[in-house]
C-alpha cells in the first residue's frame, strides 16, 4: 500500500516547474517524484500552481506584498492545512514555507521541515521547538554550520536536478546569463556592471515580486540599465532556461546573501554552462573554483572571470553535475525520511523506494 505525503508551498508564490523560486520548483520536482512512485501528494499550495498530485489550492493574492499579506495568507495556510488533516489520512507533513511556524500542526502527524532559506531569516524562536515526530532538513552543509543548537532533530539533504531534464541543448554562444528573483540580496547590479566591463552581452531571466523594496531595486538599479546588450525577458518557464543556460557562455550568480544551495548554479553546470558567483554561502561549495566555474569578490572580478571563462571545461561541468547534483539521490533520502517517520508513527502500510 501507499503512504500518503503532504506537501505545503510557501502561501504567496505558487509551486511548479517553470515558477522562479527554488523552494518551489523544490516541491513540484517533489510532487512529481512522489507520485511517480505510486504514493499519494497532496500539495497546499497557492492557486495557479502547476503540480502532478492533488493540488489543495490557498488563495492567491493578487497586489503588493507586506506584512498584513503574508499574516493573511498564513492565516489561510493554517485553516486549509487543518481541514486536509481532517479530511485525509496523512502520514507525513513536509512543510517549505518561511512562514511554517505560524501553521505548523499541533497534532501528532509527523512533519518535515525542509529550510529554504538562511537560518537567521527565520524566528529564532523556531530553534527552540521541541515538538515531537519532527524533523528539520538543511539543503546544504554549509547551511547546516551555521544553524544555531536545536533540540528537533536536524538532516542534511543537498539539493540536486534532475539530468534528464537539464541537459546540453544548443551549441554555447557569446553571452552571460544571470537569473532568479529580482530583488537586491540576489545582486543583479552586480552582474550588469560586470558584464559591461567584459563587454558581452547579458540576458537577465526573473521575476519581480510585488515586494516594494523588490520593485524599488528593479525600477533604480536594474531597468535604467537596460539596452541592446543588457536585456531583461522576464521569468523563463522550464524549456526556455534550459535552452539560455545550454546557450551561454557562463551564468553569473552575485549573489550577496548566504545562499544555502544554488539550483541555478547546478541546473546551469548540468547544461554544460560554467559558473561565475560570488562565494556566499553555499555557492563557494557548489562552484569549483577554476574547475566548473571561477569565484569573484566583485563585479570588477567577475568581468575579468568572464574574460577568463574558455579555461573551464564544458564537459567537466556536465560531469560534476552527474556525480555532486542527481536528483535521484536527494529523492531516495526523502524517500527514506517518510518512511522512517511513517514507521515510528506506528504505520507499517508501505514503503517509499
Amino acid at each position: 500500500m501507499s503512504l500518503t505525503i503532504l506537501n505545503v508551498a510557501y502561501p504567496l508564490a505558487p509551486a511548479g516547474a517553470d515558477t522562479v523560486g527554488g523552494a518551489e520548483q523544490f516541491v513540484a520536482a517533489l510532487d512529481e517524484q512522489i507520485t511517480k512512485a505510486g504514493h499519494r501528494s497532496l500539495v497546499i499550495a497557492a492557486g495557479g500552481s502547476s503540480l502532478r498530485g492533488k493540488l489543495i489550492a490557498s488563495p492567491r493574492w493578487e497586489g503588493p506584498l507586506d506584512g498584513p499579506t503574508r499574516k493573511w495568507a498564513a492565516a489561510q495556510h493554517a485553516r486549509i492545512l487543518s481541514e486536509t488533516l481532517r479530511q485525509f489520512d496523512v502520514d507525513v507533513v513536509h512543510l517549505h514555507g518561511l512562514d511554517f511556524f505560524e501553521y505548523l500542526p499541533e497534532i501528532s502527524v509527523p512533519c518535515i521541515v525542509t529550510l529554504h532559506l538562511p537560518p537567521d531569516w527565520y524566528p529564532p524562536a523556531i530553534f527552540e521547538l521541541n515538538r515531537p515526530a519532527t524533523v528539520f532538513v538543511c539543503v546544504s552543509e554549509q547551511q547546516r554550520r551555521r544553524c544555531p543548537a536545536l533540540r528537533i532533530p536536524l538532516r542534511t539533504i543537498p539539493h540536486g536536478v534532475d539530468l534528464s531534464v537539464f541537459f546540453p541543448v544548443s551549441d554555447p554562444g557569446n553571452y552571460a546569463v544571470t537569473l532568479g528573483r529580482i530583488c537586491p540580496e540576489k545582486g543583479f547590479h552586480f552582474a550588469i556592471e560586470a558584464a559591461e566591463e567584459a563587454g558581452i552581452e547579458l540576458i537577465i531571466a526573473g521575476q519581480v515580486y510585488p515586494y516594494a523594496a523588490h520593485e524599488r531595486y528593479f525600477h533604480h538599479e536594474v531597468s535604467p540599465r537596460l539596452n541592446s546588450r543588457i536585456r531583461f525577458i522576464g521569468p523563463a518557464g522550464l524549456a526556455e532556461k534550459r535552452k539560455l543556460l545550454s546557450g551561454a557562455r557562463c551564468v553569473l550568480i552575485p549573489s550577496t546573501v548566504a545562499e544555502t544551495s544554488s539550483l541555478v548554479a547546478m541546473e546551469a553546470l548540468a547544461c554544460g554552462a560554467p559558473v561565475i558567483a560570488f562565494p556566499s554561502g553555499a555557492l563557494a561549495e557548489i562552484v569549483e573554483h577554476e574547475k566548473t566555474g571561477l569565484l569573484a569578490r566583485n563585479s570588477p572580478e567577475m568581468a575579468r572571470a568572464i574574460r577568463r571563462i574558455g579555461e573551464i571545461s564544458r564537459e567537466q561541468c556536465r560531469i560534476a553535475a552527474r556525480q555532486r547534483f542527481n536528483l535521484v539521490a536527494e529523492m531516495k533520502s526523502y524517500f527514506g525520511l517518510y518512511a522512517e517517520l511513517a514507521r515510528a508513527a506506528g504505520n507499517d502500510r508501505g514503503k517509499i523506494d
